[in-house]
This record gives C-alpha cells, sequence and structure tokens, in this order.
C-alpha cells in the first residue's frame, strides 16, 4: 500500500471519527432539551404567576403590595429553598434509579420525599403564622407587618402545593416524561390570568380575590399531575402508595437535609445582598437598581435552571446505568451548552447595557445607576449561566454535602465580606456589593469545576449502584414470581 492511499485512509478515518463525534453530540444534546425545555416553560410560566399576583395586589393598595411583596422575598423565599433543596434528593434518587432501570423504586422514592418535605414544610408553618410579629421585630411599620401576616396565610396553602409540584417535576423529568408539567404549567397560567381579574376586577374580593386565584392556579397543576401518574401513564414507576416508602426514611432525610442546606446557602446570599443596599446612602434608588440588575439575572436563571434540571436526570442517568465513560460525556456538551447561552446573554447585556434600566422604570437616576451597573450584571449573567449546571451535575452524583460546603465558604466567607468592605468602607456603594457577590460567584464556579474534573466518576458509578443496591425492594412482580418459583 502506497503513502497516498495510506493518508486518504487516514483522512476517512479523521472524518468518520468527526462524523461520529458530531452524532454523539447531536444525540446528546436532544437527550438535554428534552428534559431542560419542559423544565424552563414550567419555571416560567410558575414565576408568571407570582407576577400576576403581585400585580394585581399593586393596584389594590401600595400598603398591600409592600406586604405581599415582604412575605414573598422574605418568608416564601426562606421556606421554598429549604423545600426546593430538599426535593432536589428527589432528582439524584430517582435519576439514578431510572438509569439502572429500577423504575418501580422512583415511585417510593417520590412517596418518601412527599413524607419528609410535608414533615419539614409543617414544622416551619410559624414562619407563616406568626409573620405579622416577626416583621414588626425587624423593624417594619405595623399597617405593612398587619398586611403582610394577613397575605402570609393565605401562602400556606400555595406551599403545600409548591411541595408536590416540585417532587412531581423531579420525578417525571427523571424518566424523561416532564413534557406534560409544560402543558400543565402553561394551563396553570393561562387560567391564572382571568381568575384573578375575574376575582379582583368583576367580583371585588380584593386581597382574598388575588390569593384565592394563586392558590387554585397552583393546586390545579397539581391536580393535573396527580391524574398524570395516578391515572395509568406512569406504570412502571408507580405501583400505588406503599408503607415501603417509610423504609430507610433516615439516609433519605440525610440527603435531603444536605441538598436543602445547598440551596438554601444560594438562595439567601442573594436575599443578604438585597438589603445592603438599603443601609447606604439614597437607599431607595440604590436598592431600585439592585433589585432591576437581579430581576434581569432571574430571568436568564430560569433558563439555567432548566439545563441544571436536565444536567441532574443526565448524570443520575449515566451513573445509574453505570457508564462512566458516557457520564463525562454528557457533562462535556452540557457545559458546552450553558457556556454558549451565558455567552448569548452576556452579549445582549453589553450591547443593550444602557437601555436596561427604562425596560423597568422611568426615573433617571435609577436607570443610569442600572446602566452602571451593566458590565457587572453582564459578567453575572454569564457566571449564572454556568455554574448551576455544576451544581446540577453535583447533585446528579448524590454530591450534595461538598456543594454546601463550597457554597458556605464561597458566598458567606468570600463574597459577602469582599462585598461589604468594597461597599461601606471603600465606599464603591451598589458596585461594591455588586463585585463582592461576582467575587463569590466566581469562586464558586472555580470551585465547582475543580471538584467535577477531580471525580472519580468510575468510582461514583459504584458508588451508585452500591447505593441502590442498599435501598433496593422487590416491586410485587418479583415478589410474585420468586412466591411461583418457591
Amino acid at each position: 500500500m502506497d503513502d497516498s492511499t495510506i493518508q486518504e485512509s487516514l483522512l476517512n478515518q479523521e472524518s468518520e471519527q468527526k462524523g461520529d463525534l458530531k452524532g454523539k453530540i447531536y444525540e446528546e444534546s436532544k437527550k438535554i432539551w428534552r428534559v431542560a425545555l419542559p423544565s424552563v416553560i414550567s419555571r416560567v410560566s410558575s414565576f408568571g404567576t407570582i407576577v400576576v399576583t403581585q400585580s394585581f395586589i399593586g393596584h389594590i393598595s401600595s400598603t398591600h403590595l409592600a406586604g405581599y411583596a415582604l412575605v414573598q422575598t422574605l418568608s416564601v423565599r426562606f421556606v421554598n429553598g429549604i423545600v426546593i433543596g430538599m426535593s432536589s434528593a428527589t432528582e439524584t434518587l430517582c435519576g439514578q434509579a431510572f438509569g439502572a432501570k429500577q423504575n418501580h423504586m422512583m415511585g417510593i422514592f417520590l412517596q418518601r420525599s412527599w413524607f419528609v418535605d410535608l414533615v419539614t414544610l409543617t414544622i416551619l408553618l410559624p414562619v407563616f403564622i406568626f409573620a405579622t410579629p416577626i416583621f414588626k421585630l425587624l423593624g417594619e411599620e405595623e399597617a405593612i407587618a398587619n398586611s403582610a401576616g394577613y397575605i402570609s396565610l393565605w401562602f400556606i396553602p400555595f406551599i403545600y402545593s409548591i411541595v408536590f409540584a416540585l417532587t412531581i417535576q423531579m420525578y417525571l423529568q427523571a424518566q424523561q416524561k416532564n413534557t406534560v408539567i409544560a402543558w400543565l404549567s402553561l394551563m396553570q397560567f393561562v387560567v391564572h390570568i382571568p381568575l384573578s381579574w375575574l376575582f379582583v376586577s368583576v367580583l371585588d374580593f380584593g386581597v382574598n380575590g388575588a390569593m384565592c386565584a394563586l392558590c387554585m392556579s397552583s393546586w390545579i397543576l397539581v391536580f393535573g399531575e396527580f391524574v398524570y401518574i395516578f391515572g395509568g401513564w406512569c406504570p412502571d414507576s408507580w405501583k400505588g402508595f406503599t408503607f415501603a416508602a417509610l423504609r430507610d426514611i433516615l439516609p433519605v432525610v440525610k440527603l435531603s437535609i444536605s441538598s436543602g442546606v445547598m440551596v438554601c446557602l444560594e438562595l439567601w446570599y442573594y436575599a443578604i445582598l438585597v438589603l445592603l443596599p438599603g443601609y447606604m446612602k439614597n437607599a431607595e434608588v440604590a436598592i431600585s437598581a439592585f433589585s432591576i440588575c437581579l430581576n434581569i439575572c432571574a430571568w436568564e436563571f430560569m433558563i439555567s435552571l432548566g439545563i441544571m434540571g436536565a444536567s441532574i436526570v443526565r448524570v443520575a442517568n449515566e451513573l445509574g446505568r453505570g457508564d462512566a465513560k458516557a457520564t463525562k460525556f454528557s457533562i462535556k456538551v452540557l457545559i458546552s451548552t450553558s457556556v454558549l447561552i451565558g455567552v448569548l446573554f452576556w452579549i445582549l447585556c453589553l450591547v443593550y447595557g444602557n437601555k436596561l434600566g427604562y425596560l423597568f422604570t422611568e426615573e433617571e437616576e435609577v436607570a443610569q445607576s442600572v446602566s452602571d451597573l451593566s458590565v457587572l450584571l453582564a459578567f453575572s449573567v454569564l457566571l449564572s449561566g454556568i455554574y448551576p449546571v455544576l451544581s446540577g451535575v453535583a447533585v446528579g452524583a448524590g454530591l450534595q454535602t461538598k456543594v454546601a460546603i463550597i457554597n458556605f465558604v464561597c458566598f458567606y466567607a468570600i463574597g459577602l465580606p469582599i462585598g461589604a468592605v468594597l461597599g461601606y468602607v471603600i465606599h464603591l456603594q451598589v458596585k461594591g456589593i455588586w463585585i463582592g457577590m461576582i467575587s463569590g460567584v466566581i469562586t464558586q464556579t472555580l470551585a465547582l469545576s475543580f471538584m467535577t474534573w477531580k471525580t472519580n466518576w468510575d468510582q461514583e458509578v459504584s458508588i451508585t449502584s452500591a447505593r441502590l443496591k442498599r435501598w433496593y425492594l422487590k416491586s410485587g412482580e418479583e415478589n410474585k414470581q420468586s412466591s411461583d418459583h418457591a
């Protein structure tokens, strides 16, 4: 065989490998977006119902609007952080069980998460029941504190619906059946708007009407999920209610607590950062500008959360399947996808940074303050497109405890102190706080990247296999087959 023939053969082989790689990336991307897109739609729709309710209450009274804002941004965020975090254990366990083809265990894990989350939420109810004295203790005006206390009672049924909505979404997306969640969430949003208009504008029920509409629309979503699961659309993973769900509950509680701490440290970090501008000169402008920038980040973050959910599912599925090589390939595609999205929004913020503030306010001073923060906002948006995916990879592998430690060190030992020093001591004001926030996120991103790179995925496959074997319970069919053989 001459040199030209050998060279041609090598070129053909290289071309085939490139084509094969493109095919693998395409197939992996399809798997990612099959989970991510419905998740993005459902999160944006659910977030929209809260915004619509806020808008209707804002037209009733400025006092009630302030009370709603207090409860929604502090009480609900506090409790939601714990519930969302503890529910993420469901993603880890269901995803790994689905990958290992232990489908019937997914229903058992779902019931365990309901038990753990409902008990946890019931313990946290005093946050809503005693909201008025809590807000008075924090120094809020009596009228606003009284309004917040009344509105917080309406949020109790809403929060209980969140427990079922979240866990069922995680259960369904682990088996790539969450398209139904997207449709149900859209239905929830579409129903919520005319329902709010009917109760508030037509029947004149005021705050009661607005909050009643929020509760009803949130439970419409949950009842739709119940119909889908109990109606026979999940025959392999849902075998009915069983007391087996109460077995091995302590290891699940331990994993749930790790997940809860991980998410809470992140959510509360931003809540504390919102409070800091209130102690600065011209606090009203500072808080408004900071809040506008965080809202812009929040909308982009919805997309990141969808990809984060996909990263949890893909990593958990491949680990449960016992394929370390596929796990690593999936992580590379996930990170590449999130970086591309982050770069897109980064460019948009840099190009339109001077005009962003006018989308939210007509006050020149606030809009100018947002413009001053636009470069920092652009880099925040870039980072918020990357680190959620790395967090999702860790959750998919069941490494929540490590992420919780990283979040605590990066956010509270690095980000907050730097922000406080730059904001108050160096007198950079809001810009200083934002630089501190970015410092925390950068160190978290670097730490999570290093952890992902250093993780021995072959070892994680073994750990996952051992966990699934330890918590494995025979299905009804297997018990029947065993008795027949006997």
